[in-house]
């Protein structure tokens, strides 16, 4: 049974709102859980920054996890008061229609829906396409642009967040939240933090939640540049293959059966002997473990591991399912055990071992 902290801080951290370039949110309850245990900084794009010293100052390990989720912002309200949006990361048109959302506004947070035509109306052609953003709308119950303008308060510029609270599903190990994507990996670093504080760990660990990953990996390169690690694990979710319509070739991984080690995403290759290290430790520690593959789509590695000289690096992921949706599931076995990797890992990274991983 998954620790009632842990599930109040997954719960805390998915549904608060933090899109590219709105993470201050995010940052804020980072710091709240880790202010006692590390030094904390930012660099200038807002990423954060948690120092923690054991008992040397070399190496420095980088444990990454993106504070930002996916969602949208308001291009302009139309005259009968609809909202009309961008898209921040990446969407598949078919999962937003009929969709809650909310837009944040400087007076507070307005609800709205993603308009849907409905079915009474639409023509056959009309059923086999897929609507395109472009074409969408967001209700927000205003009669028009002036009332959601002047009394709702909703300008170009706001971001608009999905709406869609955290819920422990029956059987008590699936959990069901939006912003898994990559919440999960900010949690994974906090908790790996506490864990760790106070121990003899024979490094330098930086805790960082980094910003604007779905927009292009920004905030990795920045905070690289802060912390100027010898070795980074980033901490990420992987696409779960265990539904319909997925085949194993697309993905292989499964909700319960362990901690997910990428050999293979779309903008890196891990160090081979840093992912060797992993599999061996769970192998140690008796943790399940699942190799996988994302051949499109990047994580924050792709800018950590070509920092400076280079930098070995290794994604770990919770695998989850549905992300880049308004709602996604992952396994608290999987988390847990992905947690008890990443300890394992950052107390066997010392000079010795990190120096030979490049050697």
């Amino acid at each position: 049974m998954m620790e009632k902290a842990t599930i109040e801080l997954l719960r805390e951290l998915t549904e608060a709102n933090g899109v590219p370039g709105f993470e201050s949110r995010i940052a804020q309850i980072m710091r709240s859980h880790l202010e006692d245990v590390a030094e904390i900084s930012t660099d200038g794009l807002g990423s954060l920054i948690a120092r923690m010293e054991g008992s040397s100052e070399r190496p420095r390990v980088m444990l990454a996890g993106h504070m930002d989720e996916i969602g949208f912002m308001v291009k302009l309200v139309t005259e009968d008061g609809f909202v009309k949006f961008a898209q921040l990361g990446g969407w598949w048109e078919q999962v937003l229609l009929g969709h809650r959302v909310v837009i944040e506004t400087s007076k507070g947070p307005v609800t709205g829906l993603i308009g849907a035509k409905p079915p009474h109306l639409l023509q056959e052609e009309e059923r086999k396409k897929i609507t395109q953003r472009r074409d969408m709308f967001i209700d927000v119950g205003a009669s028009d642009r002036e009332q959601a303008t002047e009394e709702f308060g909703i300008r170009p510029g706001d971001a608009i967040v999905p709406w869609s609270p955290f819920e422990a599903l029956a059987g008590g190990d699936r959990l069901m939240a939006k912003g898994w994507d990559d919440r999960v990996g900010v949690a994974l670093a906090i908790e790996t933090l506490q864990a760790l504080h106070g121990k003899n760990h024979p490094n330098t660990l930086f805790g960082v939640g980094t910003v604007q990953e779905e927009v292009g990996l920004r905030g990795a390169e920045t905070s690289a540049d802060v912390v100027n690690p010898d070795v980074a694990l980033v901490l990420e979710t992987g696409i779960a293959g265990d539904v319909p319509g997925i085949k194993d070739d697309e993905s292989a991984l499964k909700l319960g059966a362990g901690a997910g080690i990428y050999v293979l995403e779309g903008s890196a290759i891990p160090n081979l002997r840093l992912r060797d290290l992993a599999i061996d430790l769970c192998e140690e520690h008796g943790l399940d473990c699942q190799l996988t593959v994302l051949e499109r789509g990047g994580t924050d590695a792709g800018r950590i591991h070509i920092h400076a000289r280079g930098v070995p690096s290794l994604v770990l992921g919770v695998p989850t399912r549905h992300i880049h949706s308004h709602s996604g599931i992952i396994s608290a076995r999987d988390y847990e055990t992905t947690l008890k990797l990443t300890v394992a890992l950052c107390e066997a990274l010392d000079e010795d071992r990190v120096a030979a991983l490049t050697a």
